[in-house]
């Protein structure tokens, strides 16, 4: 199984390119530099408008904080399973015991970022031999709308699978039993943060060993091949990982819409603003198609098997896979990644660095004022969400529903989302929407719990659909939906300005905020209830 040690081919033969550029002191300082300046926001937003993230949160402090905290203790329990999304619940809530839930996750951010660009840099430097200064331009992307979306074990992956990847090249020649330990560990690893981030380690090295098969087609051999296929053993570790795991339940719920794959390409760009994207877009390829052009810029020929593979699996991905939305649409940001650790940019002219860095300060510089501006103006409906949950008793069960159940695709309403989730955080509450989902979180209701909280990660019912619950149930009618009333609090989310309360008989208003209102669920005479 041990090829023959001749390298695949590269710009390593390229001795003009060996010697250009920074050298490798001077980028390690521009990645800690970078990371630092990207992570302004992180840092002066401690709870960022992000959608599923504070869901996640909330999730992080119930593990950090169950076994004191009786309120929690009463709604929930934790049961820790083989299940492929746990890096958040494995990292923060160790970092919680030493600061608070919300720096926890800062700095869990931070160190996503920082795992993301040093896997695309360690990646570069697998592919041509030495360190390079073009991934530094991925910074840019680290704000991107599957962020927006919150998928934090999956964007955390993205950084290991580079790294992966990376360390698979770097000892591909060497002895078949190390590379394939190396490879299984990763494998391993990168289950657990998530199915998909696997799927983009899968996807790089079947590109990188098509490459090399296809370079060798003049050598081919049935111990070639079968050298080809062994490289796919690793990935047989997660059979008896998945046959364990409870998300094996889940393997039906698929679900395939061709309709969105545009979307899921602009999502790897977009964030708030349409024009900021393609003022980024515009930038980034007049800056490769000038850098080409004048012979500065090449691309390692494992950029195009990468596109095409990349490419097959996108189209071939259901929308909904294992129960999880968006399989397909979150592809393409790690194929991104892996793109531009393909790229090599001679820098040996003092003139051509500073520009090189004048383009990269304005491509990051541009990201951050269009985030800033966003979340600063984001902040004050987080700020009066915040200010609503201080009103919820401690202990309380608190329902969520839409003024309109087609409310919340808005990326402006992605924050507002989860936003009840602080509740748990910060008033030890029973949240309906807190991610409790078997086979995907290992955070549970308790058995008499059951019927008050959303098992089926579902868009929350609309006001309407609550009032038709209790005056006319139906069969099919979701549990808690018909448990509304026994909830303390509900939070209505979406809501026009000075909107009426929708059923005076039941609710009081509480809150009147940005697109929210808070309503304490009026109990019937002799009905013990919660008050502040």
């Amino acid at each position: 199984m041990h090829a023959p040690n001749k390298p695949i081919i590269s710009n390593r033969s390229d001795s003009r390119f060996r010697t250009a550029g920074f050298p490798a002191p001077q980028i390690a300082v521009l990645f800690a530099a970078l990371v630092l300046l990207i992570s302004i926001p992180i840092w002066t937003h401690p709870l960022p408008p992000l959608s599923d993230y504070i869901n996640h949160l909330a999730r992080m402090h119930v593990i950090a904080t169950l076994a004191k905290n009786p309120q929690l203790a009463s709604f929930y329990e934790i049961d820790w399973q083989v299940i492929p999304n746990l890096t958040m619940d494995l990292i923060v809530p160790l970092l919680a015991r030493v600061m608070n839930i919300y720096l926890a996750g800062q700095v869990f951010i931070v160190l996503m970022f920082a795992l993301i660009i040093s896997g695309t840099l360690a990646l570069n430097r697998a592919l041509i031999g030495r360190w390079s200064a073009l991934p530094l331009f991925a910074f840019p992307l680290l704000y991107n709308y599957v962020f927006l979306v919150g998928l934090m074990n999956y964007i955390f992956g993205i950084g290991v699978a580079l790294w992966a990847l990376a360390s698979w090249i770097a000892v591909r020649e060497r002895i078949w039993p190390m590379r394939l330990a190396l490879s299984t560990t990763f494998v391993v690893v990168l289950f657990f943060c998530h199915l998909s981030a696997l799927g983009i380690y899968g996807v790089g090295l079947l590109s990188f060993e098509t490459l090399r098969l296809w370079q060798r087609r003049s050598e081919l051999s049935p111990a070639r091949i079968a050298d080809f296929l062994v490289s796919g053993l690793p990935f047989l570790a997660v059979a008896p990982l998945l046959y364990a795991s409870p998300t094996m339940q889940l393997a039906s719920s698929n679900y395939w819409d061709q309709r969105g794959k545009a979307d899921g390409l602009m999502y790897v760009i977009s964030d708030y603003s349409d024009v900021a994207a393609f003022a980024l877009i515009t930038v980034m390829v007049a800056s490769l198609v000038w850098a080409v052009r004048h012979r500065i810029l090449r691309f390692h020929p494992l950029v195009f098997v990468l596109l095409m593979v990349g490419a097959a699996v996108y189209l071939a991905l259901p929308r909904v896979m294992f129960d999880t939305y968006m399989a397909d649409q979150r592809i393409p940001l790690g194929i991104a990644f892996m793109v531009f650790a393909c790229g090599d940019l001679e820098l040996r002219r003092r003139l051509v660095r500073r520009v090189f860095l004048v383009v990269l300060v304005i491509l990051i510089g541009g990201r951050l004022i269009e985030i800033d501006l966003n979340w600063s103006q984001l902040s004050d409906s987080t700020s009066q969400f915040r200010s609503s949950v201080r009103r919820i008793a401690p202990g309380s069960k608190v329902f969520v529903a839409y003024a309109d159940s087609s409310a919340g695709e808005d990326v402006r309403d992605l924050g507002l989302v989860h936003a009840a989730c602080i509740a748990t955080i910060e008033r030890s509450s029973l949240v309906t929407t807190l991610f409790t989902v078997a086979g995907k979180q290992v955070l549970h209701a308790r058995s008499e719990y059951r019927d008050y909280v959303d098992a089926q990660d579902g868009t929350p019912p609309s006001i309407a659909q609550l009032i038709v619950a209790t005056e006319h149930p139906q069969p099919n009618t979701p549990a808690f939906w018909l448990n509304w009333t026994k909830f303390d609090y509900l939070y209505i989310l979406f809501t026009e300005d000075d909107a009426p309360n929708p059923d005076p008989s039941h609710l009081k208003l509480v809150a009147d905020g940005d697109r929210f209102q808070l309503y304490r669920i009026l109990k019937p005479t002799g009905v013990a209830t919660q008050t502040n």
